[in-house]
Formats: C-alpha cells, structure tokens, sequence
C-alpha cells in the first residue's frame, strides 16, 4: 500500500529519552514531522528531550510514560487523542537489556515480558483507531537477538523473538489499512551498549574484539536507526511489510565467532 506523504505527520517515538529513541525523534523533527516522544523519565530528568525540545520547540511533545504499566499508556493515548487527535506513525521503540540468564528470577521475566512485548502489543492496540484513520505505519523496534543470541541474554533475547510474530500478526489483521515493519538492530553505539562492554573487565578490549567481528568493521549508531525508520514510514517503503529488517553491519552472516 502507498499513500500520499503528508508534511507534517504526526509520528510517536517511545523510549525516546536518550540512544535508539532520541536520535530517531531528532531524524523525523529534521524532516519537518510532529514528534511526540515518551520515556519512563520525567521532562526534568530527560536532558536529551530537553535539548529536542529547545531545538524544535513547536514539533516536539514529551510525555513521561511507564511502559510497563497498561494503565499508564492507555491514559497516555487518551491525551495524544485530546490534543493531537492524529497519528501517521507510531515507532515502538521502548525496550532495556534484561540480561539476567534463562535462570532469571520471576520478577525479571515479567518485567521483561511486560516492558519488552507486551508494551509494543498494548501501545499499537491502543493506536489503531488513529493509524486506521491516517492509513498510517508501525515500526516495531526488535533486536539481532531474535535470530541468534549469546549466553545470559535470556530472557531479552525471547521477547525480541516474539516480536517478529507480532509484526507478522499485525500487518496481517490490520493490513492493508495499516502497515507494520520490524527492525532489528545489532551492535548500535549507545549508552546502553556501552554498559554491556564495560562489565568485562577490560571494555576497550571487548569493544575492539566486537568490532572485529562485524565484517564492515564498525558498529552502528542511532543516526542509521533513524534513516532507516524515515525510509520505512514514507510512501518508498510501501511495499515493505510484515517483515523484520536486520541493520547489524553483517554480524549475522558470520557462522562463528
């Protein structure tokens, strides 16, 4: 399905705090769009959707959202609703690392179950009448994790896969009204990476041994992300659905380590 690009759309962008989320926001407000961004942290505690905010004073909204908790993204829409009253892309990006190992604790897999799937599922749901009404697009932001992974990162690693079944089922029911796309980053150069390579005990050596294992030999960064979801939620893109695209600079064609 193509449709007409209309300038400016409205487009959601969860987790857009800080890394993946922020850097998309800062794509689609320097194309001209209405970004509404959310993130568990408060406006005061968020110096990255400050600075978005200062930027682009007139197309950037934030909202402080748990997406953990259905209640608090159900009234979330309800405001989008009031004030905006128009949605033409949603990008499902809310996630964290929940790196604990398949002997995680029960805590740890509901957490994760809630934050990393069930809030892409909730969030869309809620959306529909609004993306129905613009025949707009979703972007389901899932992970290289859902095709292969490495020890410890279960229980994340199972809701990135589920992910793809959620892409699947939603271009299915909701198409061709509504357009769903999965992306799959790898290796992106973010805070939360960072993190990761700092609990070796020597970081600097993890990173290098990381990048040495990605054929165009280097990570990614957000900015990619970002193109990449301007590509998909534009008219190009319109034949592009119900599938997941992988951005890993090759990592995933390598058969081992």
């Amino acid at each position: 399905m193509t449709t007409t690009l209309k300038f400016p759309r409205v487009v959601m962008v969860t987790g857009a705090s800080q890394g993946i989320g922020h850097a998309i926001a800062s794509t689609f407000l320097g194309h001209g769009d209405i970004v509404i961004g959310c993130a568990l942290s408060s406006f005061e505690k968020a110096p990255h959707a400050q600075q978005l905010q200062e930027q682009f004073p007139e197309q950037f909204f934030y909202y402080s959202v748990d997406m953990t908790e259905t209640d608090s993204i159900a009234r979330f829409i309800s405001e989008v609703v009031s004030r905006f009253g128009r949605l033409d892309v949603l990008v499902s990006n809310a996630g964290k690392n929940v790196f604990k190992g398949i002997d995680c604790e029960l805590e740890d897999w509901h957490h994760n179950l809630d934050l990393n799937l069930r809030s892409h599922w909730y969030i869309a749901k809620c959306c529909r009448p609004m993306l129905e009404k613009s025949h707009g697009v979703i972007l389901v932001m899932t992970s290289n994790h859902a095709f292969s992974t490495m020890p410890g990162c279960a229980p994340y690693n199972i809701t990135k896969r589920a992910l793809l079944s959620l892409v699947q089922s939603l271009t299915i029911e909701w198409g061709p009204v509504v357009r769903t796309v999965g992306i799959a980053p790898g290796f992106i150069d973010t805070a939360g990476n960072q993190e990761w390579f700092d609990s070796y005990k020597d970081g600097e050596v993890a990173r290098q041994e990381t990048l040495r294992k990605h054929p165009v030999g280097r990570i990614g960064t957000p900015e990619e992300v970002g193109e990449l979801c301007l590509y998909l939620a534009s008219p190009a893109a319109g034949f592009i659905a119900g599938t997941t695209i992988v951005m890993d600079g090759g990592r995933s064609a390598l058969m081992q380590d």
